[in-house]
């Protein structure tokens, strides 16, 4: 099943659906008509039985409960997950994320002695011990979630506007002390997450040793869609595409075979002593040149970015700098 959230033509209400075609979704909450179907959150808490019953649901596709996709706008699948958390597990973003961060405050400093210096990191860089040994990951910001075709409006404390492309796990299963090699057991499905980051806030609070802050916790930052593929449609997530394009143009095309970390690795990480509840959301982290840090080429107001994830679809955003266009 391809899950979700999408607001209704005539009551403007949010509903729980499915994608059907193309074109069309089929409305759950109304063809379910059953508490577990009012929302995605809901139907993710009431278990296999009702994933089940949502399954044949989509399967019939009832056309009585059929939707014009065009007329139905999508939200974020989940617009107020229990939790977020993102991991970095993809070594090749953590090592150009790093250097080009570097190079940017080298070349901000005018000072050729500060690119020497530069050029000699860059030739003897290694990877920080930590994320080899464990997963690494912080808290994101739940209420700061936005959704296909959403406009993202850029905090005025920033200059520095930047994305960055992921594949998300929603937890379906809850536990504590997961076991690796059951792990799998506990995960509903697969979206994308776009983490939008002011690069330039991030920049100045990072040498504060603590994790972002203001560099990724602004309203809309925690872009989410277009929809859950159930894992048992995803086939394998670590053979998935990966693409980000800004203004059509391709600035990354990538594949979660990259990670190095995986999400049954992050499952049993992050539930050691701590209980994992249905609905809440890992990120990947970002994949290898899956930002424009990595690349030393940032967002300008107004460009629209567009993340592609086989199996998944596309999420589409527009980024617009304190000031712009209404």
């Amino acid at each position: 099943m391809r899950l979700v959230t999408f607001r209704e033509g005539r009551s403007r209400t949010a509903r729980l659906g499915a994608l059907v075609e193309d074109d069309q979704l089929l409305d759950l909450t109304a063809a379910g008509d059953a508490p577990a179907f009012a929302s995605m959150l809901a139907l993710i808490e009431a278990g296999p039985e009702a994933w089940a019953r949502a399954r044949a649901l989509t399967a019939t596709a009832q056309r009585d409960h059929r939707l014009p996709r065009d007329e139905n706008p999508l939200l974020a699948p989940l617009p107020r997950p229990p939790q977020m958390r993102d991991a970095m597990s993809f070594h090749l973003h953590i090592r150009q994320s790093n250097l080009g961060a570097a190079k940017l405050r080298a070349m901000a400093s005018g000072e050729p002695q500060r690119m020497a210096e530069y050029e000699v990191m860059a030739a003897s860089y290694e990877l920080p011990a930590i994320y080899e040994r464990q997963p690494v990951y912080y808290k994101a910001n739940r209420f700061a979630v936005s959704g296909p075709g959403d406009v993202v409006h850029w905090p005025r404390y920033s200059r520095v506007m930047d994305f960055e492309l992921e594949l998300a796990c929603v937890i379906g299963r809850g536990g504590k002390d997961i076991d690796r090699v059951a792990a799998r057991e506990h995960i509903f499905g697969f979206t994308i997450f776009n983490d939008f980051s002011a690069r330039d806030a991030q920049g100045v609070e990072m040498g504060g040793r603590l994790g972002p802050a203001k560099g990724k916790d602004f309203d809309g930052a925690n872009a989410l869609g277009p929809c859950i593929t159930t894992i048992d449609e995803i086939g394998d997530p670590y053979a998935l595409r990966m693409q980000a394009r800004v203004n059509g143009e391709t600035w990354c095309d990538s594949s979660s075979s990259t990670m190095h970390w995986k999400f049954e690795d992050l499952i049993a990480h992050i539930s050691q002593g701590e209980t994992l509840h249905p609905g809440e959301i890992i990120g990947s982290g970002t994949v290898g040149g899956g930002c424009g840090l990595e690349l030393l080429r940032f967002l300008q107001s107004e460009d629209v970015v567009e993340l592609e994830i086989d199996r998944i679809g596309v999420l589409q955003n527009r980024v617009r700098a304190a000031g712009g266009e209404a």
